[in-house]
């Protein structure tokens, strides 16, 4: 178990992932004094693949591998989005038990652009407020989800954004979750 004062996240991606999505946050994190780790589903690799203008982009090392952690070595999780990335993860009960075992842990959530694809596969969205990419608004409607068009929607401990454009405002609202700590009513 992590001390609360020692903040940690989890930044769980694959290949496919929207670069700014996963950097921008990252840095953010760490410039307020948040470590973070980039967690990644396969044991074979050191580094995955981000998506970028349409292209592959940069190499990110992989911190950890999501066979030897659990929850609670982390505060709370962050899903970038890219279109490739979600779409692998959900496909990975690993991944899926992972991020439900932040909320069934009230832990502090946040989800960018299609990262919402795997809240989906989680069961978690059911009665929740978010935002995402717009071409994904039908499929959390579809889980039960209260979609919104917003830059950034927080709901007990759960950060969502649409796009990098919202970059600043999803960046400023994971920090200040992450350092509320833990949400009652953030839950399966």
């Amino acid at each position: 178990m992590i001390d609360q004062d020692d903040k940690k996240v989890a930044i769980l991606a694959t290949d496919g992932f929207e670069e700014s999505e996963l950097i921008e946050p990252m840095l953010a994190l760490q410039n307020a004094g948040i470590q973070c780790h980039v967690v990644s589903t396969d044991t074979e690799r050191n580094s995955i693949k981000s998506w970028k203008d349409g292209n592959w982009g940069k190499d990110i090392k992989v911190d950890k591998h999501l066979r030897n952690i659990k929850h609670d070595d982390y505060n709370a999780l962050m899903l970038p989005g890219g279109v490739i990335n979600p779409d692998k993860l959900r496909r990975e009960d690993e991944a899926v038990n992972f991020v439900r075992d932040f909320f069934a842990a009230h832990k502090p959530v946040a989800a960018i652009c299609h990262g919402p694809q795997i809240l989906i596969e989680a069961d978690v969205v059911d009665g929740r407020k978010l935002t995402s990419f717009h071409s994904i608004k039908k499929d959390l409607k579809n889980a039960g989800a209260n979609w919104v068009d917003e830059e950034v929607v927080v709901d007990q401990g759960l950060v969502s954004s649409r796009n990098p454009n919202d970059l600043p405002a999803f960046n400023s609202k994971l920090i200040e979750e992450v350092m509320e700590g833990k949400h009652a009513e953030q839950t399966v």
